[in-house]
């Protein structure tokens, strides 16, 4: 059995809980029983778990690299790209022998590590007319292309001729866990500040977590008090502005 991704079950505990605690203050505002309104919100917010769960879950297992595994993944990308076909060639060809294929090795513009891998990176994705110039310099061989990413059209064209890619998390994949990412990566140190990226900060995911814990303290405070309208509304807002900053937010924030 696959183990799942902490962010999913992050997700789905953060999601469930705000169903909760926003279905407890709706049904309170309008004065029903404490009783009746805590099992009418777990009923809610078990709903609300098991359809972020379904939502989520495909997402999460294509999106099981963590802020800072990112950020390496798409700095060695870039780098990869930017660099000499050689140098590229000798990084991956160091990075195989790691791996455990003692008897990879260089063959013409390709590498040979138990079949042929092709590395063709680019700072766009590889179009269907590369993949057919591929096709016809290797007369219909099999081959891995080794790539940034591809086009849709790209796809269903190595797809038609059987043929492999390797693409951003495998290639990422390869080099972390031989411990071969080539230092010092071309940009991979330049420092990247902007307004845009103070944006980003300001709205990413993690801001979500004062306003939900503050939604949460407050939405509990009012089942004590004798004036429960405004811990009511200013919880719920709180709350809402919690769960929309969770789903629209910025993945990541630096």
């Amino acid at each position: 059995m696959k183990k799942i991704d902490f962010p999913l079950i992050a997700d789905v505990l953060f999601y469930g809980v705000a169903a909760f605690f926003l279905s407890v203050g709706f049904l309170r505002y309008f004065k029903i029983s404490l009783a009746l309104s805590v099992a009418l919100a777990c009923l809610f917010a078990l709903s609300a778990a098991g359809i972020v769960f379904l939502i989520a879950y495909r997402n999460h297992r294509k999106r099981n690299l963590s802020k800072k595994e990112r950020e390496e993944r798409d700095a060695l990308l870039l780098h990869l790209a930017l660099e000499k076909e050689e140098r590229v060639r000798a990084a991956l060809l160091l990075a195989f022998k790691a791996d455990g294929k003692e008897n990879a090795h260089c063959e013409g513009d390709g590498l040979e590590a138990d079949g042929l891998y092709l590395p063709r990176f680019s700072m766009q994705p590889i179009s269907a007319d590369e993949i057919a110039k591929l096709i016809r310099e290797y007369h219909g061989s099999q081959f891995t292309l080794v790539c940034n990413d591809l086009t849709a059209e790209a796809e269903k064209l190595l797809d038609r001729f059987g043929l492999k890619t390797m693409k951003g998390n495998e290639i990422y994949s390869l080099f972390s866990r031989t411990d071969t990412v080539p230092s010092p990566l071309i940009l991979g140190e330049v420092p990247r500040k902007s307004a845009k990226r103070t944006f980003r900060r300001i709205f990413s995911k993690k801001s979500a977590r004062p306003f939900f814990t503050s939604g949460i303290l407050l939405l509990f405070m009012s089942l004590f008090t004798f004036f429960p309208v405004y811990y009511l509304v200013s919880g719920t807002v709180l709350m809402l502005l919690a769960v929309t900053v969770r789903s629209f937010g910025y993945a990541q924030s630096t």
